[in-house]
Order: structure tokens, then C-alpha cells, then sequence
């Protein structure tokens, strides 16, 4: 799924109608902190199965 630029501005601006201006900073700060406990989640999940596979 390729986006363009103009298919970006068209996804901006209806996130910006549906949230508003003042819960866009907030909305953006928790899928920041969503997308980075994601990380983290996945680098534990693999440094424990190599932990795992290391024992065998």
C-alpha cells in the first residue's frame, strides 16, 4: 500500500476534523509511546527466545 503526498494531506486534515487541534499533540504523543512499548515488547520477546534456545 503506497501512499502519495496527497494521500497523506487528505488523511491529515480528517484527523485533524475529527480530533480537533488540541487533542492532536496528545493523540500523537500516545501512538508514540504505544509504537515504543511495541518495540520494546518485541526486542524482550526475542532476547528471551534466544535465552531460551541457548539452554538447548
Amino acid at each position: 500500500m503506497n501512499l502519495g503526498g496527497s494521500e497523506l494531506i487528505i488523511i491529515l486534515i480528517i484527523v485533524l476534523v475529527l480530533f480537533g487541534g488540541a487533542k492532536l499533540p496528545k493523540l500523537a504523543r500516545s501512538l508514540g509511546q504505544a509504537q515504543k512499548e511495541f518495540k520494546d515488547g518485541i526486542n524482550d520477546g526475542d532476547s528471551t527466545a534466544s535465552e531460551d534456545g541457548a539452554g538447548e
